[in-house]
């Protein structure tokens, strides 16, 4: 949970704004501040770690003749925080006099932390900021420590930290933004594995999202992340190491993080076969690795090596990874990763490969992801799971979850899952693993949050507000706030604690009807505010003076919108999951969801591709229908639509060369 502020996104908006004026006031492109940001940005996040877990340790320090011991190191080991000296604490660098030297103040407390914690030796940006001035420096240590979050609770800077390196992914300031993958398909692929213990492994670490993911996963669990897990990672590109040992360690996390072309070169291997999780989002559809190199290689390529071109190259490195994943796992290992959407249905020796593994009986999910979820490239992705571990009786079943219809539209051009979204999709798998009861208890926290939403509804204050200066807002105060207690009443009778039956009716009853009131005094806002409006006409002071009444009334209107908004989502999420799955079983559902055996997959030339399976699901008519977001919607196809057609026709001038045409 992050911290209980109403507005983070525009917090994290505004301190992007002022930090990124080094790029549009300076000479400094997004990828020379890229670093000294985010190093800064570390100091302040390991700060705010810091600064959590310091009282507990405080209180169990021992003292001796009335004199308690300082904090040490080992202090903070397990706590999911890191030992900072004075010198490399936020607030010491903030309150700096003018005229210091800021540069070396910085540079200085980098030193202190790489001193007391090896894995970080020559990793953290220091000569970085001789490039920069102390004004520059002096600018953004403010920026990065706003009054508001101060006293914030939870990871308020874990999110931050992630929104920054999200904004850099979408610019390209470093590796093309590929070291970047988005937060919530990490997150879902986190929930799909559920990894409790023993080894974590992705042999393309990139910033080292997958880890931090695993890491919050068993904090919710409420264990010691560095007693329960172990990361190893490989990655090519020494910036993206030291960010990855960057962000392990502001969690207290460490990790075995290599230098490697995976491809060429396997820095653990003696990993072979013992990895309990493997988690990674590789690069798509790399051409041109040297077959003769990678060929040599049996130990990670169980299922032989996929189809190679006169040039004696894979043209091909989707399954290369593919089966890396694999052949890392251990004896009841799960891997999840992010794959070009070409690959669950490719043909010639890829296919081949493919067959293979599905015979293993080892494929567990695959997820279809619709296009625009990351930063750096538009065509839609698939999720893959594997699972060594899977019962005798799943074996012969693969899940398949098209998730294409299910998002949210961040912007025009980016998509995410929202919280209760990815809940959702991940109660789907526990339905798979035949864990009802864990299905029913999400539905049962979607309906404790819907009744909350209701209850603390209250209409009636505006209404009694507008209509000191709308006598219409009388009628409406009247019959809207009357109704609206109907139906709070309904709602009080059936507190949702209750069998899955009882949750189903509590959603398509009151519930419902909770929800069709808050559409209706929705529309009446909207009514009754034009005609405010119309009222203040005449009056520029009570409409924007200082005191205004009006400013007063939207910005009680605005609260009051919010809240209902909040009780129509809060049915919708819930009626997604009761009227799909009303039995807490799992039951095929045309256009999202279908369990299909090894016997469909062979019919099918062992194509893994979820669409192919699920069906359509049938129309359904949106009450709530947004043009600008339909709008938003079908523009962010479109690119993605444009993007793919642009990668086939490549594909095809190249192998017409290829052929010599």
């Amino acid at each position: 949970p992050m911290a209980q502020l109403e507005h983070i996104e525009a917090i994290e908006t505004r301190l992007w704004s002022a930090a990124d004026t080094l790029r549009s006031n300076s000479n400094y492109a997004s990828n020379e501040y890229f670093l000294p940001v985010m190093g800064l940005l570390f100091l302040r996040h390991a700060y705010s770690r810091y600064l959590k877990v310091l009282p507990e340790i405080q209180e169990s320090l021992p003292s001796r003749g009335g004199v308690v011991r300082p904090v040490t190191k080992e202090d903070f080991s397990g706590r999911g925080a890191i030992f900072l000296r004075p010198e490399a604490q936020f607030d010491f660098l903030v309150s700096l006099p003018d005229g210091v030297d800021r540069v070396a103040a910085v540079i200085a407390a980098m030193e202190s932390i790489e001193k007391d914690y090896e894995g970080l030796a020559n990793q953290l940006p220091k000569q970085e900021y001789r490039e920069l001035t102390n004004d520059v420096i002096a600018g953004l240590l403010r920026t990065l420590n706003p009054d508001e979050l101060k006293k914030a609770d939870g990871d308020v800077f874990g999110r931050i930290y992630e929104y920054f390196l999200t904004e850099f992914a979408g610019l390209k300031a470093h590796d093309g933004g590929e070291f970047f993958t988005p937060v919530s398909l990490v997150q879902l692929i986190a929930n799909f594995l559920e990894p409790t213990h023993g080894i974590v492994l992705d042999p393309a670490c990139g910033s080292g999202g997958m880890f931090v993911q695993s890491a919050h996963f068993v904090e919710r669990r409420h264990l010691e992340v560095s007693r329960t897990l172990t990361f190893y990672g490989m990655e090519k590109n020494p910036t993206t190491i030291r960010l990855a040992k960057m962000n392990l360690a502001v969690h207290g996390l460490e990790g075995k993080i290599a230098k490697a072309i995976t491809y060429y070169e396997d820095p653990h291997e003696g990993l072979h076969g013992t990895a309990d999780y493997v988690m990674a989002n590789p690069p798509f559809n790399v051409d041109e690795v040297d077959a003769e190199r990678v060929g040599q290689d049996t130990k990670r390529l169980p299922f032989g090596l996929p189809g190679t071109n006169k040039a004696k190259k894979v043209s091909n490195g989707n399954y290369l990874w593919i089966s890396y994943f694999y052949s890392y796992l251990a004896e009841k290992g799960r891997a999840g990763f992010v794959m070009s959407s070409q690959a669950s249905s490719a043909g010639g020796d890829e296919r081949l490969v493919r067959q293979n593994i599905i015979e293993t009986g080892h494929v567990d999910v695959m997820v279809d992801i619709r296009g625009n979820f990351f930063y750096t490239r538009t065509v839609p992705c698939q999720l893959w799971f594997f699972d060594k571990g899977k019962p005798v009786e799943r074996t012969d079943q693969v899940l398949m979850i098209d998730a294409r219809q299910v998002f949210r539209q961040v912007n025009r051009t980016i998509c995410d899952f929202s919280p209760e979204q990815a809940e959702s999709l991940t109660a789907i798998v526990w339905l798979y693993r035949g864990e009802s009861e864990r299905f029913v208890g999400l539905v049962r926290t979607f309906a404790e949050k819907a009744l909350k939403a209701a209850q603390e509804l209250a209409p009636v204050d505006y209404f009694a507000a507008l209509a000191k200066f709308l006598p219409e807002a009388d009628d409406r105060m009247a019959s809207g706030t009357r109704a609206n207690e109907l139906v709070r009443q309904a709602l009080s009778t059936l507190v949702p604690e209750g069998n899955m039956t009882d949750l189903v009716a509590f959603t398509d009853g009151s519930l419902h009807q909770f929800s069709e009131a808050a559409k209706t005094l929705l529309h009446d806002l909207d009514r009754l505010s034009k005609a405010l409006s119309a009222f203040a006409e005449g009056d520029a002071l009570w409409a924007k003076g200082r005191n205004s009444p009006l400013k007063a009334l939207e910005v009680q209107k605005q609260s009051l919108v919010e809240q209902l908004k909040t009780v129509r989502y809060r049915h919708k999420v819930l009626h997604w999951l009761t009227s799909r799955f009303p039995q807490a079983k799992l039951v095929a559902v045309p256009g999202l969801v279908k369990v299909v055996t090894r016997d469909e997959l062979k019919a099918n030339d062992y194509s893994l591709t979820p669409g192919r399976y699920v069906g359509v699901a049938p129309e359904v008519v949106d009450e709530n229908f947004d043009f600008d977001e339909t709008m938003a919607g079908l523009k962010a196809q479109l690119i993605t639509l444009n993007a793919e057609a642009n990668e086939l026709s490549a594909k095809i001038l190249a192998g017409l060369e290829g052929l010599g045409v």
